[in-house]
């Protein structure tokens, strides 16, 4: 399923309007008809339609033409004036059939309101909030909402600055919203989903963003042979691992030893080594010297997939096992956490050297923080245009782009991935060392590297939600994550 952005939609409707010739008149009939569809599932009491002036409010108009129509109890609050053509002649066939249109919000309790006030081109301007909190209000006294393609007060790129609606559903007209999956969208659409109203879009499909959805999932996940062994599933090896962060090395190897690969591995320093023996008797161990010695790591070299960096430290020597694993390994390369710190300590010239001549497919995992460390780009920027930033980082530098957060971006800077899976229990230590180790073990079965790294995000993010469904988001660990994972796996594959 295609995730747009507001532009590229309103692209899509001009392209359609301009260049194929259907009226936005017949597009909005078809908006509010779904909206109205919509509606008659979800109450036969009283309806509530808010309208804005733009084209988002003919939408409502339409919808609450249709519902009185039909005998519904349905009043409309208007608030601003009509400024489009097409919401005006809406006002007025819904007033031809007998509706009442009120300039501020009525008295009384509605069993439904419905939220078309902004559309996709809402920008705050100020004094929006008590209009959402008014709105919302009537949700608190038992009422359900329905948002018109994007909860009023949700921007483009899913923050809510000024608060928004908080929608029970959203209806997306021709493609979902991007916005809806990002951010503050998560906690304000509801469930969202997309109705055909007839726009066609004027890019290839990789131009859009796609949502990781089960079927997707599925087709990346191909049943195993009877007639298989070890080295059919590859080898995965996890580089990390310190005095201080002894954690984020086993919960990786926890998680890398349920992905799937053949063999897996762990290069840690030899002073923690005994810490890890018999924990977990599936792993390989490695003990490596406390300073960089190039002969403890060129086993690595046979490896499929490599992950690098869960606890590594921020010392010098993280830093000489990333230039080595730049300059001479083939495989599939995951860097995170401290691998990622020592990517950006690198001096510019040298980290585009690196990144320029590798012979390896790398993905990079990072936070938004992390990220702005990378790109030299305020935790804010990255956030207002996360898709954009995230694809010109990885075609810049021949990189995929995992950019973790409530929702997860991959990108390879052609296609790119949105996947949603997960929940507020994973914002706790532990969870990218999970991603890290599960990733590292998809590759090394054969996966590419952005469809492992959106199939790793959807999978991490299913078994977390599997888990809560016992422990709830509170107690959640990244230990009862990996835990899960095999519930998650089976999931897919019924």
């Amino acid at each position: 399923m295609k995730l747009l952005t507001n532009e590229q939609m309103r692209a899509a409707d001009a392209y359609t309007i301009k260049e194929l010739g259907v009226p936005s008149l017949t597009l909005m009939e078809r908006a509010g008809t779904a909206l109205y569809l919509q509606a008659k599932t979800v109450t036969k009491g009283k309806i509530l339609v808010v309208c804005g002036g733009g084209n988002n409010g003919g939408d409502g108009f339409v919808c609450a033409r249709k519902l009185l129509q039909d005998g519904y109890p349905v009043t409309v609050a208007l608030l601003g004036e009509a400024r489009t053509a097409e919401c005006v002649e809406n006002r007025k066939l819904y007033e031809a059939q007998g509706g009442v249109v009120w300039t501020i919000f009525p008295e009384g309790e509605y069993s439904l309101v419905v939220d078309c006030l902004f559309g996709t081109g809402f920008s705050p301007r100020g004094g929006e909030s008590e209009i959402f909190e008014r709105i919302n209000a009537y949700k608190k006294s038992g009422a359900k909402i329905l948002s018109a393609d994007v909860p009023s007060g949700l921007c483009d790129d899913g923050a809510a600055p000024s608060g928004a609606v908080k929608a029970d559903c959203t209806v997306c007209f021709g493609e979902m919203k991007l916005c809806t999956q990002l951010e503050d969208g998560l906690d304000y659409s509801g469930t969202a989903y997309r109705v055909d109203i007839g726009i066609d879009l004027p890019e290839e499909d990789d131009a859009y963003a796609q949502s990781v959805s089960l079927a997707l999932v599925k087709s990346w996940l191909p049943a195993r042979k009877r007639n298989t062994h070890k080295g059919t599933y590859g080898r995965a090896a996890i580089v990390g691992g310190s005095q201080k962060y002894t954690g984020a090395a086993y919960l990786a190897l926890s998680a890398c030893v349920r992905g799937g690969a053949g063999y897996s591995s762990l290069y840690l320093p030899q002073l923690i080594l005994p810490a890890f023996y018999l924990k977990i008797p599936e792993a390989l161990l490695i003990g490596c010297h406390e300073n960089f010695v190039e002969a403890d790591y060129l086993p690595l070299l046979q490896a499929d997939a490599v992950g690098f960096g869960v606890g590594a430290t921020t010392e010098e020597k993280t830093k000489e096992i990333l230039r080595f694993l730049l300059k001479n390994y083939e495989g599939k390369l995951v860097i995170d956490a401290d691998g990622l710190n020592a990517l950006s300590a690198l001096d510019e010239a040298e980290r585009d050297f690196l990144l320029s001549s590798k012979k390896c497919g790398v993905i990079l995992t990072p936070h938004k923080k992390e990220f702005s460390r990378l790109t030299k780009k305020s935790v804010t920027e990255i956030i207002k245009n996360a898709l954009d930033i995230s694809k010109a980082y990885a075609k810049k530098h021949d990189v995929t782009v995992l950019l973790k957060g409530a929702s997860t971006i991959v990108t390879d800077g052609d296609k790119s991935y949105v996947s949603t899976t997960g929940t507020a229990g994973q914002a706790k230590g532990g969870s990218g060392d999970v991603l890290t180790g599960l990733l590292t073990s998809l590759l090394a079965t054969g996966q590419t590297v952005t469809e492992g790294g959106a199939l790793a995000a959807y999978l991490a993010g299913a078994a977390a939600e599997l888990a809560c469904e016992k422990i709830g988001d509170y107690a959640l660990t990244a230990s009862d994550v990996v835990s899960s994972l095999g519930r998650a796996f089976l999931e897919i594959q019924r």
